[in-house]
């Protein structure tokens, strides 16, 4: 929790004094009640009495009360204030961070993690923090002042409020004993039933289509019930506390009473008469006593969750990046779409084999390098490689004459353009989508101009709104084609030196994809392709063909090469050419 309090401003410490004064303001409003309380009572019990006396304390006493009340506004403006600004950044930080996290850490955290720790942690926290900021420091003041109180009107009072306070503080702390334990494990149970509902919205067409949806209901009653009864744990114990308070608090009035009672029959009328008074002063003592205890009910149970929740969110903020930008962002040489694979390596975390090994080749300006292998020979990884969601563990990529971990990652991005295997479009219209990261004043020519190359203008032209049609959340308003076209022709729009398409034609018919490709030679003949493929025809006119099998190169060159040097490439060709002929 101390990491999470590093990241409050100077000018919002500088806020908690104030709150600290208007505390000890509020308080001593507080404590200034039971003596008008006492004067009146006094003033009542004489044989001629002074209204105007009484009158003038109690509207002494309301306006202690009603400045009182300011304080308990003011305390809980800023309190909310630091909480709510404090809850924003890290919310920010946390958006930041994640946002810089490349494959590997995302394998630690899971995306409903993720979110729980972005969300459900950081509304913890911020409720802690108010509550904190807002009761914790008036609490200590409070019961000083009402102990002081107290201890002014006699031993027997004082004992008698002590041992109520002990009593009921030791109740409410047996519980928070009894309880902690479970508000850690429902942090982790919140992840489980996150998880849960993440999956089966996101597969619920598989779901239904394999008649799985019993299956599924029964994991998800699973960690609901988990979570369930969790929760129903913290809240019994914490509704024990309730009734508990009241009958300390009913009982020690009643024992007040009892002695006021004795004292009072034990007195003579002068003496009576004060100790009436002070009955009555330390009932309000009492009360203000009791509200401490209840203060501590509120903040207490949240102290676990928020420590928690704290250490989730720092646990995040402080994951070590395996990307790292670097600071080229200056090109001396005159290289433009140059790419080059140096003996590179890599291996996930934790294997011990190798997904890609000994990967050597290179492109020249307006090239086309085709990939092609079989399903698990690293044709993803390669490409994750060269975007940089990975970073080669051996070896060495070169773009146009740099090392890519040198490149400042936002300058190494504006030179390439990414088609990923599984098209992801953004809830928008079709031309923020082209124009992603120039959606806030694209241009419509050159939106129209990308899409016509990729073939997606007649997607457009089919709406009524043109490239102002609404795209749904994930694009499932559109056909895998459809957003496999946008998502080309968003690649296009930016003009990269180097366009990397991750089996991006898997979706579309032979036409397109013939026209689409005609397309990119005649209006991009300077741009380096390279183009991952399970079609031979899609890649067969490449300049170069790197084949890969179990993570290593098979062979490389053109089709007519490989298919008489490389013994893979010539099986791939033949069980098409047999599938081609079967459909036929």
């Amino acid at each position: 929790m101390l990491k999470i309090c590093k990241e409050v401003k100077f000018r919002e410490w500088g806020l908690m004094p104030v709150i600290l004064i208007v505390a000890i303001v509020q308080v001593w409003l507080d404590l200034m009640i039971p003596g008008f309380m006492r004067q009146i009572t006094v003033l009542t019990q004489a044989h001629i009495p002074l209204i105007d006396d009484i009158l003038r304390l109690g509207v002494l006493m309301l306006l202690s009360a009603l400045g009182s009340l300011i304080c308990v506004f003011v305390i809980s403006f800023l309190s909310s204030r630091i909480s709510a600004s404090l809850s924003k950044r890290l919310r920010y930080r946390l958006f930041s961070k994640v946002g810089d996290f490349s494959i590997t850490e995302f394998s630690e955290f899971s995306t409903s993690s993720l979110i729980a720790r972005s969300t459900n942690d950081i509304t913890q926290f911020q409720q802690f923090t108010v509550l904190a900021l807002s009761m914790m420091l008036r609490i200590p003041i409070l019961t000083v002042g009402a102990f002081a109180g107290i201890a002014g009107m006699g031993m027997a009072w004082t004992v008698s409020a002590v041992i109520a306070f002990v009593f009921v503080l030791a109740v409410v702390f047996c519980a928070m004993a009894a309880v902690m334990p479970q508000f850690k494990k429902m942090q982790s149970l919140v992840d489980k039933l996150n998880l849960s509902v993440r999956e089966i919205l996101n597969g619920r067409f598989i779901i239904r289509a394999f008649n799985a949806e019993k299956f599924h209901e029964k994991r998800f009653e699973a960690a609901n019930e988990g979570f369930t009864n969790a929760d129903r744990a913290t809240n019994r114990a914490m509704a024990i506390m309730s009734p508990i308070m009241s009958l300390g608090t009913n009982g020690v009035i009643i024992a007040v009473y009892i002695i006021g009672a004795i004292m009072v029959g034990a007195s003579d009328q002068a003496e009576a008469l004060i100790v009436f008074s002070n009955l009555i002063v330390m009932t309000f003592y009492l009360s203000l006593l009791f509200t401490t205890v209840k203060f501590v009910t509120k903040v207490v149970p949240r102290i676990p969750r928020a420590s928690v929740s704290a250490a989730r969110i720092a646990e995040v903020l402080d994951a070590e990046l395996s990307i790292n930008d670097g600071e080229q962002e200056h090109l001396e040489q005159n290289l433009r779409g140059e790419l080059s694979f140096r003996n590179v390596g890599f291996k996930y975390p934790g294997s011990r084999a190798y997904a890609l090994e000994g990967i050597s080749f290179s492109a020249r300006q307006g090239e086309t390098v085709a990939i092609i292998g079989s399903t698990g020979s690293g044709k993803t990884t390669l490409v994750n490689l060269i975007m940089r969601f990975l970073d080669a563990t051996d070896g060495e990529i070169i773009v146009d004459g740099i090392n890519i971990k040198d490149y400042k990652l936002e300058f190494l991005y504006k030179k390439l353009g990414y088609v990923p295997q599984k098209s992801v479009l953004m809830s928008g219209t079709i031309g923020s989508n082209i124009a992603l990261g120039d959606s806030d004043g694209f241009s419509l020519e050159r939106v129209a101009a990308a899409a016509n190359i990729a073939r997606a203008s007649s997607i457009a032209q089919e709406m009524e709104s043109g490239y102002e049609a609404a795209v749904t959340q994930r694009g499932t308003n559109f056909s895998g084609g459809q957003k496999q076209r946008i998502s080309i022709a968003r690649a296009l729009y930016k003009n990269p030196e180097i366009l990397v398409l991750d089996d991006s034609f898997s979706a579309l018919d032979v036409k397109t994809d013939n026209e689409l490709r005609a397309a990119l030679r005649s209006q991009h003949s300077k741009m380096t392709k390279l183009i991952v493929a399970q079609r031979i025809d899609t890649i067969r006119d490449a300049d170069q063909i790197l084949v890969l099998d179990e993570g290593k190169m098979a062979g490389i060159g053109t089709h007519d090469r490989l298919l008489e040097t490389c013994s893979v490439y010539r099986e791939i060709f033949k069980s098409q050419a047999i599938r081609e002929e079967s459909v036929s």
